[in-house]
């Protein structure tokens, strides 16, 4: 029988599971992923995978208490949701999403905080928000170009977490060249930045700035809701979650054409 269990990560053994689907310690995404989470289980970050007997990391969840999220959110005494994914296809549809967002809801109410809050969005990146809606969150705000900010309060007395931007004005900060804003919240960042960096010199022959984000509060005041990675090209957002280097150049293509 496969079993499958949520086991919680903490500082001993947060580099004994695969994450978003990186497992190889090599990676420098893991590696660098593996840190920052070490430095935010201090903050009440939980990070807990789902675990199968057979296949090992299935699945995970990522939260933390609102005033520590790396999300472009204000959500002061709410549980914010940073991650939450099954990456195998057989697993998916079973009701495990289901069973990792209950362990969010059960810590918040156990640390009495309002309720929780995560971003969901139609496009790519992040999940949509039919698993929430049926979990008893609504939709209290929206972001460009497609993001909402879902909530599920205990208390309905409770103030709304709400996004923090005045987008255009935030995004008129990098109205210069090439920006690339990166965290190493996401293991996938490392890999984009490292390549698009790259390409931006050798095939554009521009040389982007790298803002790495080094805390809650400045992914907090990011120019694209996602808060822990965006690229900006003459003050305009063109990309709010990780690509790959090949959409890049699709996007460049078009911009510089």
């Amino acid at each position: 029988m496969n079993e499958i269990k949520i086991i919680s990560t903490n500082s001993d053994n947060a580099d004994n599971f695969a994450m978003c689907g990186y497992k190889n310690k090599k990676q420098e995404g893991y590696r660098r992923k593996v840190e920052w989470n070490k430095k935010r289980f201090a903050e009440g970050m939980r990070y807990k995978v789902l675990h199968s007997e057979e296949d090992g990391a299935i699945g995970g969840i990522e939260y933390i208490p609102g005033e520590f999220t790396w999300r472009a959110v204000e959500a002061s005494g709410y549980m914010m949701i940073h991650c939450i994914y099954i990456m195998k296809k057989p697993y998916k549809g079973k009701g495990y999403g289901d069973l990792l967002l209950a362990e969010c809801l059960k810590d918040a109410k156990k640390e009495k905080m309002n309720g929780a809050v995560v971003i969901a969005r139609k496009g790519t990146w992040m999940a949509g928000k039919e698993l929430y809606i049926k979990n008893g969150f609504e939709v209290v705000d929206t972001a460009p170009p497609d993001f909402e900010l879902l909530v599920k309060r205990f208390n309905k007395k409770s103030a709304l977490p709400k996004f923090t931007g005045d987008w255009e004005k935030r995004e008129s900060k990098y109205s210069k060249g090439l920006t690339l804003i990166t965290s190493d919240q996401c293991p996938y960042t490392t890999k984009a930045i490292n390549e698009i960096s790259e390409t931006a010199k050798s095939e554009y022959k521009i040389t982007p700035k790298i803002v790495e984000l080094k805390s809650a509060k400045q992914a907090q005041q990011s120019p694209c809701a996602f808060g822990c990675f965006c690229i900006l090209f003459g003050g305009k957002v063109v990309a709010d979650h990780p690509i790959s280097n090949g959409r890049f150049k699709n996007i460049m293509n078009k911009l510089v054409s």
